[in-house]
């Protein structure tokens, strides 16, 4: 699957955390209706990706790191997920069974080729800043 359970929760912690100077994974989870333990996961995910940062100690919690006008969906997905591609065949590491099968390439394995450029190139058109109305 393209866009998981996984990297839609992504962009609700971000959501959470767009007009916050801090928040707890408790009142991140509260905000948006996810897991603790899911939370965590993500969190650490966009923590690696340099999107949010952590605090530690009483006052601890979480607040972006980078501003959400940089922040496209396409930072958050790959965030998540570093490897999307809409069908396995696209995965330069894996083989097409059919993209140049008898000497042809495979017509479908090129569309979707071209489909899965002009979705990573709108992903990364706006910033969450911007669709979340926050300029």
């Amino acid at each position: 699957m393209f866009i998981t359970r996984e990297c839609d929760y992504a962009v609700r912690v971000i959501r959470a955390l767009i007009d916050e100077e801090r928040l707890s994974v408790g009142e991140i989870c509260k905000k948006e209706e996810i897991t603790a333990p899911f939370a965590y996961k993500i969190l650490k995910k966009l923590q690696t990706a340099k999107i949010v940062k952590g605090f530690r100690g009483v006052h601890g919690g979480y607040a972006l790191e980078k501003d959400p006008g940089e922040i496209t969906l396409l930072d958050v997905y790959r965030a998540i997920d570093p490897e999307m591609f809409l069908v396995e065949c696209l995965d330069p590491d894996k083989q097409c069974s059919r993209d140049g099968a008898g000497g042809m390439p495979c017509q479908i394995h090129q569309e979707l080729e071209y489909i899965q450029k002009r979705l990573l190139d709108l992903l990364s058109e706006r910033s969450l800043e911007k669709i979340l109305g926050h300029e």
